[in-house]
């Protein structure tokens, strides 16, 4: 009988069976069925072992009753070695009883030899059936990863907060005690204060920057292609009584945002809505143009996920968004807070209207203008201190949290690594800085191979290398390209600003 449903590909078949004969009929039932499959056939536990590892199989299909092998034992190796593999029994002499003890250890199904009619649509089955389980479990652990995340960027929005309460008035005082007093010792207190404010400021700052996340909406989002993608990754949590709905009103709707992110915000909701169906019920998807959602004339989308479910009242609505407020057994109460932050963070809003009994849709409304383009670097030098890109590589965190505080308040913008690697890294992947400084001491990659690795990519700039007072590299040891100057250590403050202004100019 011709199989129905969704092509599998090419699949590797495992056969544990001692009778050739019988091996041969089996693969040719499934070959006339239409599965497209490639064999091999094994008779006791260390060929089973091995082939495990070197074929890599599919489905295992075993016989119950082999000499000095069962298929008990096999269907035991197959467990340990490859939990997620479907196994399926083919056996002459399988009872009733027989059956159901090799279903209760793990076996996907059986079939009788001399009925193989059944065999075909039997792999076909176990094998989807053991991808939609795979899959399943990918879609939850990546979430269970996301709200691991969302936890802990809440932990830093809050501490965040706190902190810059806190170091408000470390930032505020030391002017303040300056201008009462003369005393050269209370000024250096005073600078000793501010400077402990404005890196603890930084921290902070550091921290909010990791909850509001490092990526920008600069995508734009086919909604058609992103509802299939989304329909894709549903498939497998999507239950026998629940049905998927699709509608987006015009084929060209597009937003610009994160694509990962909104990918997750309508995963994140139709999940939830899939749990409050549990008597099943449709999901529904859809996309259209709203003009003047926000009563200005304003062109936004709106994407709506409805489901037919259990709805929530009044009191479970006003609690929704809290951080840690769930209705699940084992929910974390983070998925929608992570929802609401990364639609507000590409200025959109979400909305929730349900009635109990009834079903829930949530309403998310994104802005459809284009994201203005980023202005492109200006070549050629600039006046110090308006913003010039500075990146600093040095492996004492100290000097180089100072150097990137004392820069950053000259109004320079920091770029810090604490190895070359990691300054290699950002180079590649952002652009090309106005200035490097970098330690001549690195022990993991000297200063003269990072400017070397730096100039093979294309950076012509120049570079301040910090030298200890009793060691001097040789300027030969530096790419042609690439104009280095000399700072000695240690570092005064006011003769790095000198060499940095002086470096830009002749840049």
């Amino acid at each position: 009988m011709p199989l129905t449903g969704p092509a599998l590909g090419a699949l590797r078949v495992l056969l544990v069976e001692d009778s050739p004969e019988d091996a041969e009929l089996m693969c040719e039932q499934m070959l006339d069925a239409g599965l497209e499959a490639s064999f091999e056939r094994v008779e006791g536990a260390d060929e089973l072992r091995e082939a495990l590892e070197r074929f890599l199989p599919d489905i295992v299909l075993s016989d119950l009753s082999m000499p000095g092998f069962s298929g008990n034992e096999a269907l035991q190796i197959v467990r340990a070695a490859s939990p997620d593999v479907p196994f399926i029994f083919v056996s002459g002499t399988m009872g009733e009883e027989n059956a159901v003890a090799a279903l209760h250890q793990g076996a996907n199904d059986y079939i009788i030899k001399h009925l193989p009619a059944r065999l075909p649509s039997a792999v076909a089955r176990a094998v989807r059936e053991a991808r939609s389980g795979i899959e399943r479990q990918r879609v939850e652990a990546e979430l269970m990863r996301a709200q691991r995340l969302e936890s802990l960027s809440l932990l830093a929005a809050g501490l965040s907060h706190d902190l810059r309460n806190i170091l408000q008035p470390l930032l505020i005082m030391p002017d303040l005690l300056k201008a009462r007093t003369e005393d050269p010792q209370l000024h250096h207190l005073a600078d000793v204060i501010a400077e402990c404010g404005r890196r603890g400021h930084e921290m902070a700052e550091s921290m909010l920057s990791f909850v509001r996340g490092s990526r920008k909406p600069s995508e734009h989002i086919c909604i058609a292609h992103l509802f299939e993608a989304v329909e894709l990754l549903l498939r497998s949590n999507l239950p026998d009584k629940v049905t998927l709905q699709l509608d987006v009103a015009e084929e060209g709707l597009a937003v610009d945002a994160n694509y990962t992110e909104l990918q997750q915000v309508l995963l994140n909701l139709s999940l939830n809505a899939i749990q409050a169906m549990p008597s099943g019920g449709r999901l529904t998807l859809r996309a259209a143009a709203d003009v003047g959602a926000d009563g200005q004339g304003e062109d936004w989308l709106r994407i709506s996920v409805t489901d037919e479910g259990t709805g929530m009242d009044a009191e479970t609505l006003s609690h929704l968004f809290n951080p840690f407020f769930t209705t699940k057994a084992n929910g974390t109460g983070l998925g929608l807070i992570s929802c609401k932050r990364i639609i507000e963070g590409v200025h959109g809003s979400i909305h929730v209207h349900s009635v109990p009994g009834e079903g829930t849709r949530f309403d998310l409304l994104l802005p459809m203008q284009e994201l203005a383009a980023p202005h492109e670097a200006i070549d050629g030098p600039i006046a110090a201190g308006a913003g010039q890109s500075i990146l600093v590589v040095d492996g004492e965190a100290t000097r180089l949290s100072l150097l990137g505080n004392a820069l950053s308040s000259q109004g320079y913008h920091l770029q810090l690594a604490s190895d070359g690697a990691a300054a290699l890294r950002w180079m590649q992947q952002e652009a090309m800085p106005a200035l490097v400084i970098a330690d001549a001491g690195s022990k993991l990659l000297s200063a003269s191979h990072l400017l070397g690795e730096m100039a093979s990519l294309g950076y012509r700039g120049p570079a301040l290398v910090l030298e200890e007072a009793d060691v001097t590299v040789p300027l030969a040891v530096f790419p042609p390209a690439i104009n280095v100057h000399v700072l000695r250590k240690p570092l005064e403050m006011q003769q790095v600003f000198r060499s940095v202004a002086e470096a830009l100019e002749t840049a």
